[in-house]
């Protein structure tokens, strides 16, 4: 069966070289030619998916929905928050260039890389915080984050993948998920094995699908990038 992970396209503020976290923006046009392209590649590939996760952010469900007009799937499709980005805190909507600037390289590297290390907390008076957008109003505010590293990230992102996820490979379903660089290397971390300090070096590209072939005990038995290069 297949686990196939893909990062949404490029995002108005990947553009602007912006934290962007759980900010919803949306797709630029290349962004939308990316997601086009990831269909187009899934489509070659012939994977027939039952099931679609995406985070509940634009983003990952605008590329989601580019890559079903390809695919032209009836597959069940979940959207839920423990797929968001990773939040990064009060550093959202900043430019990371001038975050080096004023920080530091190593500073900000540990941000955005590193496993356990969090960003700034976001005030929860912020008009940036989760609180006040109304996709969060079922949350508890323990739920909402001010600010989470990549291990925190992890911890929903896992627990929703092993609660919710995960049982559909055990019934033999090939599942699609769309969601974020961050809440994306939580999974391939779980997934093979990668240690806290090498994940740092973990990269998931923008719009290209990456593959499982897994066997029936979920043991991987191929694992790939879809690109035409």
């Amino acid at each position: 069966m297949y686990l196939v992970l893909v990062r949404h396209g490029e995002s108005t503020w990947n553009l602007e070289n912006r934290f962007t976290g759980w900010m919803d923006v949306p797709l630029t046009k290349k962004g939308e030619e990316d997601a086009e392209n990831a269909g187009k590649l899934l489509k070659e590939k012939g994977i027939l998916f039952d099931v679609v996760y995406t985070s509940v952010l634009q983003r990952a469900i605008c590329t989601w929905n580019i890559i079903q007009k390809e695919l032209n799937t009836k597959a069940q499709v979940i959207q839920n928050w423990h797929l968001n980005e990773r939040h990064y805190g009060a550093l959202q909507g900043l430019n990371k260039d001038e975050m080096r600037k004023k920080y530091g390289e190593e500073q900000v590297f540990l941000w955005r890389r590193s496993f356990a290390v969090r960003p700034p907390a976001l005030s929860i008076q912020d008009e940036r915080s989760p609180l006040k957008d109304p996709k969060y109003k079922d949350l508890t505010e323990d739920e909402i984050p001010v600010g989470e590293s990549l291990k925190d990230t992890m911890g929903r992102t896992l627990s929703y993948y092993l609660e919710e996820i995960k049982p559909q490979l055990e019934k033999g379903k090939n599942v699609l998920i769309v969601a974020h660089g961050n809440s994306l290397r939580s999974i391939l971390k779980f997934m093979e094995n990668i240690e806290d300090d090498d994940i740092a070096n973990v990269e998931i590209p923008l719009g290209i699908p990456y593959v499982y072939e897994l066997n029936e005990k979920l043991e991987i038995q191929k694992k790939y990038y879809l690109s035409k290069e």
